[in-house]
């Protein structure tokens, strides 16, 4: 991946950030499959039940991932709330967004720790803040995954075993019945 192209996925991913709180709620697990340095798309977790069912739909996120066959994928997840809604400890900088880079070859994890910031009184009410993003800590070659995270991670590299005339097309139609925000690119489009 260029570095244009991962600076605007880590810089839209900030932003969701920012956007979240004022709708009341951080953005979900969301994975970014890539096939030969295009952008496949973005596919946001499901609504999930707390625990078994919250692992389970992380790593089913690595779906579209191999069924369009990528060869490069960035999941991104804030590590308080995976933590809570997969009831896993909460491990390294909180509260952080982290992206996760990977490819079949290896991972890179990156960082990004923020402060929270309490509402403020506006002329229409109350409004809640943005995040006060931290400097971001350095990238992390190989670094420690959380479970569900590195399931994804690997089961996007596992081509599907679909007999279906589109595996992808089915793909992402099944997904989306399972209640997972897919949002394709023009050139995956279906």
């Amino acid at each position: 991946m260029d570095t244009q192209t991962w600076d605007a996925l880590a810089a839209s991913m900030r932003n969701a950030y920012v956007a979240g709180p004022g709708e009341g709620e951080l953005p979900r697990p969301v994975i970014m499959p890539l096939v030969r340095g295009e952008l496949v798309g973005l596919i946001w977790l499901r609504p999930v039940e707390t625990g078994k069912d919250a692992l389970t739909g992380i790593a089913q996120l690595s779906n579209i991932a191999a069924a369009a066959g990528a060869d490069e994928v960035v999941l991104a997840w804030e590590t308080q709330d995976v933590a809570a809604t997969c009831e896993l400890p909460v491990t390294g900088p909180s509260p952080c967004l982290n992206l996760v880079h990977a490819t079949k070859d290896g991972h890179t994890l990156h960082r990004f720790p923020y402060a929270e910031q309490t509402p403020t009184d506006s002329p229409v009410g109350q409004a809640a803040a943005a995040p006060e993003w931290l400097p971001a800590l350095e990238p992390l070659p190989g670094g420690e995954l959380i479970p569900p995270v590195r399931a994804a991670v690997d089961y996007s590299f596992i081509p599907l075993d679909i007999d279906h005339p589109s595996p992808f097309g089915v793909t992402v139609v099944l997904m989306e019945e399972d209640g997972y925000s897919v949002r394709l690119t023009e050139a995956f489009a279906l």
